[in-house]
C-alpha cells in the first residue's frame, strides 16, 4: 500500500527535495520572516492612516493661514478679541445675553 502511494505524481512531486525547499521557503517568507507578509499588510495599514493623517493637517494648516491673514488686519483682530475672549475698552461695558434655549438645566 505504502508503494502504490508512492507511485502517484504528486506525491512523487511533492517528495522531491526542491519542491520541499521552494515549499519550506515559501513558508517562511509569508509567515515566519521579519518582512512577511503580515508585517508588510500591518506597514501599508499605518501608511494610509497616515496619509489621512496628513491630509487633515493640511487642511487646518490651510485654515489657520487665513485665519493668520485675516487677523492681519487690527479691525479683525479687535472683533476676534471682543467676541472670543469678551475684551473691551477702557470705559465700556459689556453685556452677555443668551436665549433661553441655549441654557442649560442645572
Amino acid at each position: 500500500m505504502l508503494s502504490k502511494i508512492k507511485q502517484k505524481k504528486w506525491v512523487r512531486f511533492i517528495s522531491n527535495k526542491y519542491v520541499l525547499i521552494l515549499l519550506f521557503f515559501l513558508i517562511w517568507m509569508f509567515f515566519f520572516d521579519t518582512n512577511s507578509y503580515f508585517i508588510h499588510k500591518e506597514l501599508n495599514e499605518d501608511i494610509h492612516s497616515l496619509q489621512k493623517s496628513k491630509i487633515h493637517y493640511q487642511e487646518e494648516i490651510q485654515k489657520d493661514k487665513a485665519f493668520i491673514k485675516k487677523m492681519e488686519d487690527s479691525n479683525e483682530v479687535e472683533k476676534y478679541a471682543r467676541e472670543k475672549y469678551y475684551l473691551k475698552k477702557e470705559n465700556e461695558d459689556i453685556y452677555i445675553i443668551q436665549n433661553q434655549d441655549s441654557l442649560t438645566d442645572q
